[in-house]
């Protein structure tokens, strides 16, 4: 009896294991995001997000939390469920992010936008940061968007400095679109969205493509102002990513202060846009 339950336990802790591993392929994020999905339905929101999550992991609720330490006392939860419509790793496969929709069935239900940071650490994927924006309402169903990474590298940098500079880069480049937001206004951020760019915003339907982001913030919004609070990037050098603090002012002559994460791509010109953009109400 005792080998039966010892070969259960270890096949329970293997398949655990393979639910999280990555490869290199945005096939095995994708996996591992439903993986974190059905284990959520089943054993509960907190027992999820914390095998899921780095140690360093964030989760805005609605500020930035350490995800261990608030899914360790916040109320558990199995009517939570989402679905990753969108997904993207780096060529080194160090770095991927996914997006989608998700679904709270409590006695209210609550519906919304989300956006997912992971991370490799020995082998398996860990999400590093996790963002949702409420809607308010269910969302049209969205066409699932999974794209491999062009080709695999693995870099090798000299030293903990060189790495650490040619992560600045990203840093570099959201200061400079913060500069050219307080000269121009949001009409700035047409240099420094990709074509087919994601904006998910609270109490809208996803944005996709630069034109329809343009004609929402220039329609909504007045001002924004940009404060990060910390960035990264794949050895690939092909993706990033900042967080940080929103102020907007719109043209109703509201502000309101959002938490974002913003998701960078490489271009073959050598210069970063945003391919997807979150934004969260922060805390009053």
């Amino acid at each position: 009896m005792k080998k039966i339950i010892y070969s259960l336990l270890i096949a329970a802790i293997s398949v655990s294991a393979y639910a999280q591993k990555a490869d290199g392929t945005t096939k095995s994020l994708v996996n591992a995001e439903k993986a974190f999905a059905e284990d959520a339905a089943k054993d509960g929101a907190n027992a999820a997000f914390t095998k899921y999550a780095a140690n360093d992991a964030l989760v805005f609720r609605p500020n930035p939390v350490n995800a261990k330490k608030f899914y360790g006392t916040a109320p558990d939860m199995k009517n939570l469920s989402w679905t990753a419509n969108y997904a993207r790793v780096s060529r080194s496969g160090d770095l991927g992010f996914t997006s989608g929709s998700y679904v709270v069935d409590g006695e209210k239900k609550s519906y919304g936008h989300y956006l997912s940071v992971w991370r490799v650490n020995n082998g398996k994927w860990e999400f590093i940061l996790d963002l949702g924006a409420e809607t308010n309402k269910p969302l049209k169903k969205a066409t699932q968007t999974y794209i491999e990474p062009k080709d695999h590298v693995s870099p090798k940098f000299a030293n903990d400095k060189e790495l650490k500079a040619s992560k600045e880069i990203i840093n570099s480049t959201e200061k400079t679109l913060n500069a050219t937001l307080k000269s121009y206004g949001p009409s700035a951020f047409a240099g420094f969205l990709n074509k087919d760019a994601q904006l998910f915003f609270p109490g809208t339907e996803v944005l996709i493509g630069k034109e329809n982001i343009q004609a929402f913030n220039n329609r909504m919004i007045e001002k924004i102002n940009l404060k990060t609070t910390s960035f990264d990037k794949a050895l690939g050098a092909d993706i990033g990513y900042t967080y940080g603090v929103a102020t907007i002012d719109y043209k109703t002559d509201l502000r309101e202060t959002f938490h974002y994460i913003y998701i960078w791509e490489r271009q073959t010109d050598g210069n970063w846009n945003i391919m997807s953009q979150i934004y969260t109400l922060a805390e009053r």
